[in-house]
């Protein structure tokens, strides 16, 4: 209302403005200035323009607001109608997001772990309620300002962990493998971190050609350490994902950094959100540059069938050459990309989504001197819910030299020496793994969840090579987790986790036990 009555104060000066030159010039028109005159007769009829320009858009302001007090207006009305039925107060407060928002457990951003939480075919008056009391509230809702005319929406989740490890871990924080090999190393540890804090922008452009744009930018603060004192306290920012979308009715076109489409899910933690939990023990995972096409298609009211197919940056899981110069791994230097598909089977199952997917991937791999591996895997994963209450989701995966991928802790090779001399034998790692989880959520507000993976390389490569340190190489990583996730609000959240891993090499192995305790605030 302000920005209404700001442009009429506007419209009237600019008018009384030309009035007043018109009166001046009529008492004041020498034909000396005559030419004067006709320009400033010019100006007067560019001003009244104008004036007529503001008039137009002070109008449209005042339909749009009238516009907008009516929507509210009705939606307040079935919010009260809805309160009567359900017998509740007038005054109840709802928001939106109290529906079933939680947070990521890692290889996506905050909300995409509310993709697995059970929901009901047919909302109850409750559900009804809360929906449109949050549309209310919405209206008032203060957005975030964007550099363009397009909404932007903010998301994510301020997340607190407190831990205590018992027994040697590569990572204090969010740990997935145990140490080997030296004795110096740890055996307990205790502390807390806010470095697994997650920030998502979402940003909703045009239409083109039919199909809705979006964007999303996905990051965190676990991209490594500050060089300076307590400087574990100050994460750096890291990038998870950034991806642009194109949306069609049956139809996505997806280019940027995206989770491993192939390999969708993960086990639900808040415990490991920095990494998705069972990293490096049979959970397939990585934020891969990739462009990707998706088509559904309706078989029933309920079920369907999703094909994927796309391309990737063939990684190897090699680290890299320099902290600012981009130096190409050995798939990138095959000169040719990764290819990746997957087909899914959608359907209802107890009123929750079932899911079964079967995918594959390839890449070619350059290690010099004409050492070329092909890498491979094919894929299989699961969401299914077995009643009202319980559910079980899951992964496999078979592959050769897919350390890319997060197989065989991001080791694609085996070799025989130094691979800067061509006498070096290099061979794709046999890699087999996968992992289950069993979800229990007796109540919309209470969860609880029990996982275990395992991913194992094959003893018979490993050792076909000579001159090779084995008790130093992992043959097998193996993980355990249960855990429960309470909602007091569905932007507040509390987790308490426990997880077991047991780290193998050829002839040694360690275990080590790690417990989280976690609070977090949703926006």
């Amino acid at each position: 209302m302000r920005r209404l009555r700001l442009l009429e104060m506007l419209a009237s000066a600019a008018f009384l403005v030309t009035a007043l030159v018109g009166v001046s010039q009529a008492q004041d028109g020498p034909p000396q200035v005559a030419n004067e005159s006709r320009s400033l007769s010019e100006s007067i009829r560019e001003l009244r323009a104008q004036v007529e320009d503001l008039r137009a858009a002070v109008a449209e302001l005042r339909s749009a607001a009238a516009q907008y007090h009516a929507e509210n207006a009705a939606l307040q009305l079935r919010v009260e109608a809805l309160q009567e039925k359900l017998a509740l107060p007038p005054g109840t407060e709802m928001r939106a997001q109290e529906a079933t928002r939680v947070p990521s457990p890692g290889t996506q951003t905050a909300t995409s772990v509310a993709e697995e939480q059970p929901r009901s075919t047919s909302p109850t008056l409750e559900e009804q309620l809360e929906l449109l009391t949050g549309k209310v509230n919405e209206q008032y809702q203060t957005k975030v300002e964007s550099g363009s005319k397009y909404h932007v929406r903010l998301s994510g989740i301020a997340l607190f962990n407190a831990f205590d490890n018992r027994g040697s871990v590569d990572n204090a924080d969010f740990p997935h493998l145990v140490t080997l090999g030296n004795a110096g190393q740890p055996q307990k540890s205790l502390g807390a971190t806010l470095r697994q804090t997650l920030f998502g922008l979402e940003a909703f452009g045009p239409e083109l050609g039919g199909a809705k744009t979006s964007a999303e930018v996905d990051f965190d603060f676990a991209g490594g350490f500050s060089g300076v004192p307590n400087g574990t306290n100050f994460g750096i920012v890291r990038l998870r994902t950034a991806t642009l979308h194109l949306d069609w009715a049956n139809t996505s076109l997806v280019a940027g950094q995206d989770n491993l489409f192939f390999a969708p899910l993960s086990p639900t933690s808040l415990a490991s959100v920095a990494q998705p939990a069972l990293s490096y023990s049979g959970n397939l995972w990585s934020w891969t540059p990739q462009v990707r096409l998706e088509r559904r298609f309706n078989l029933t009211s309920t079920s369907g069938i999703r094909v994927e197919a796309g391309v990737l940056d063939p990684l190897t899981g090699e680290f890299p050459a320099g902290n600012y110069l981009r130096s190409p791994q050995a798939g990138e230097l095959s000169g040719i990309p990764a290819f990746a598909s997957r087909i899914a089977y959608t359907n209802k199952a107890s009123g929750e989504p079932l899911t079964v997917g079967l995918g594959g991937y390839y890449s070619r791999e350059d290690w010099g001197f004409g050492r070329r591996v092909n890498g491979w895997a094919g894929t299989a994963d699961f969401s299914v819910p077995l009643s009202h209450w319980f559910s079980v989701s899951g992964e496999l995966y078979r592959g050769k030299a897919i350390g890319g991928l997060g197989a065989a802790q991001s080791r694609s090779i085996v070799w025989s020496g130094d691979l800067g001399t061509p006498t070096a034998v290099v061979r794709g790692l046999d890699d087999l793994g996968g992992w289950t989880q069993i979800k229990f959520k007796p109540l919309s507000k209470l969860e609880f969840n029990v996982a275990a993976g395992q991913d194992s390389a094959f003893n018979h490569e490993v050792l076909a090579l000579p001159g090779r340190d084995y008790n130093g190489i992992i043959k097998a990583n193996r993980g355990a987790l249960a855990n429960f996730i309470y909602h007091p609000r569905s932007d507040l959240v509390f987790s308490a986790e426990y997880e077991r891993l047991r780290t193998t090499s050829i002839y040694n192995y360690a275990s080590a036990n790690h417990f989280s305790l976690s609070m977090g605030i949703l926006f």
